[in-house]
């Protein structure tokens, strides 16, 4: 995958940085590290500046992000209910647990893009809660940008920095992403284990 997206990159150039970013917010699986930190070290030797890297992926990921928070608003938490009406039983949901989260998302939702945006795989889902909370498109797209920007100036900064060795900042970057799924599969356990507990008491 990776000679996949260097490929994209060095033949579109912009273009080409703006298309992996905007589907790499798409398909999570598409690693944001590499994209950018090739986008840095692409500056050096070619015609592209770290300012045009950051800009350009900073609109794919804002493409990204609004698909994904249109989606949200499509799967809004009244649809939901519904769907917990007719299968809740079955995945021992009830809407109350929607609306809990629903509620939790309005008190945090802003915080919450802001933070998520610098988190692997995270940074991508997290524009579907929005969405669904109802959460305003204002403040989502300027929180997504904020968050966004940071995430793509380090990245890229790191890629020009380093030049030749840009493959060591996504190395390091492999491992921060391993602890960060890590503990979203822990956070998952709980979660199911919770669930199957409370649901043995009724």
């Amino acid at each position: 995958m990776e000679n996949w997206i260097t490929d994209i990159m060095e033949q579109y150039g912009y273009f080409g940085i703006l298309l992996m970013i905007a589907l790499e917010n798409l398909f999570p699986p598409i690693p944001s590290e590499v994209i950018l930190t090739f986008g840095g070290f692409m500056t050096i030797n070619t015609s592209l500046t770290p300012l045009g890297v950051i800009i350009v992926a900073t609109m794919g990921s804002l493409i990204g992000a609004i698909i994904l928070y249109f989606i949200g608003r499509w799967l809004d938490v009244e649809r939901l209910e519904r769907i917990i009406d007719r299968w809740g039983g079955i995945l021992r949901v009830k809407k109350e647990d929607i609306r809990r989260a629903d509620a939790w998302f309005d008190k945090y939702g802003y915080w919450a893009v802001f933070l998520c945006r610098m988190v692997p795989l995270i940074r991508s889902l997290i524009s579907l809660p929005a969405g669904m909370s109802g959460m305003r498109l204002a403040p989502f797209l300027f929180f997504t940008t904020i968050g966004t920007l940071i995430w793509n100036t380090i990245l890229v900064m790191l890629g020009t920095t380093v030049g030749d060795n840009w493959s060591d900042i996504v190395s390091f970057m492999d491992v921060y992403s391993n602890i960060v799924y890590g503990v979203i599969a822990l956070v998952v356990i709980v979660v199911i284990y919770l669930y199957i507990r409370r649901a043995r008491k009724f």
